[in-house]
């Protein structure tokens, strides 16, 4: 609405009304928590857009299926991350996932990872650098990784594999040295081959046509991601999992996050470290 002074501001209708509009296209749900956090950022967009109300940028919004509800998902979502992030998942993936699963595949096989959502690279590219460096078995098969997400803008930072000292804080120096080139005081790009490993794409993990996309996955990470849905999101998130895994297949979520609050199509397998979730029946 506007007030007196020809200032935008947003009333609590319009806030439940875009609440509404941005969690059936996205999954995410915002609470009222977060209501100066939408605010700002929903009010920066009306500018940007050259509108003068809330009730005329939400008409373009209603009209417009493409790059301006693009600019808003880049804006919305949170890409905090680094490399190494809870690492302890990935020594269980080395560990304990990787053996059991090539248990009984024939050298050459195929393995498919899944990162979602990537954010900006950093996990995608640590599954490769800590399964290089940690497991030997990798000549042996043929690891295909996959990394999406819904923000456009963070995947066009993922292909690019340019980051700051901070993100690379966890990581060894010796792997920085060999799989990184130093740029600048405090920026790194990551070796063209690491980058070619990691096949990037698009994807919103509440829409099951898009997730449909991907099958025959053998290991999700899907981590941190989850918080930001309702119930029924959930639900219909790991629905689709379940759908794009082989079975026997794993999920990893986040250290905050249980599957058995939200399905029970997965069965707990705790590894030394870290705890995981396995498609039941496998």
């Amino acid at each position: 609405m506007m007030a007196g002074t020809d200032v935008v501001t947003i009333s609590e209708s319009e806030f439940e009304k875009f609440r509404d509009f941005f969690y059936r296209r996205t999954g995410i749900l915002f609470t009222q928590s977060k209501r100066y956090y939408v605010d700002k950022r929903l009010l920066q967009r009306i500018s940007a857009a050259g509108m003068e109300s809330f009730e005329q940028y939400f008409m373009r919004l209603r009209r417009d299926a493409g790059e301006e509800i693009e600019q808003l998902i880049n804006l919305f979502t949170v890409n905090e991350t680094y490399f190494y992030r809870e690492e302890n998942q990935f020594g269980g993936l080395a560990n304990h996932i990787l053996p059991e699963l090539t248990a009984h595949l024939a050298p050459g096989s195929r393995i498919r990872i899944w990162s979602l959502p990537c954010s900006t690279g950093e996990e995608p590219y640590s599954i490769a650098l800590y399964l290089l460096e940690n497991w030997p078995e990798i000549e042996n098969y043929e690891v295909e990784l996959l990394a999406s997400d819904i923000d456009t803008r963070a995947l066009s930072a993922a292909r690019a594999g340019i980051y700051d000292a901070r993100a690379l804080h966890r990581l060894p120096r010796d792997v920085v040295r060999r799989y990184f080139v130093k740029l600048g005081e405090d920026q790194f790009r990551l070796s063209n081959t690491i980058r070619q490993a990691v096949s990037f794409s698009r994807v919103n993990a509440s829409d099951p046509r898009e997730m449909r996309a991907f099958e025959q996955i053998d290991v999700i990470f899907c981590r941190n991601m989850l918080i930001y849905f309702d119930d029924r999101a959930r639900r219909r998130t790991v629905e689709a999992f379940y759908k794009s895994l082989h079975d026997g297949g794993f999920v990893c979520l986040g250290h905050s996050e249980s599957m058995s609050r939200i399905s029970p199509l997965f069965r707990v397998r705790p590894f030394p470290g870290a705890v995981v979730y396995q498609k039941a029946g496998g």
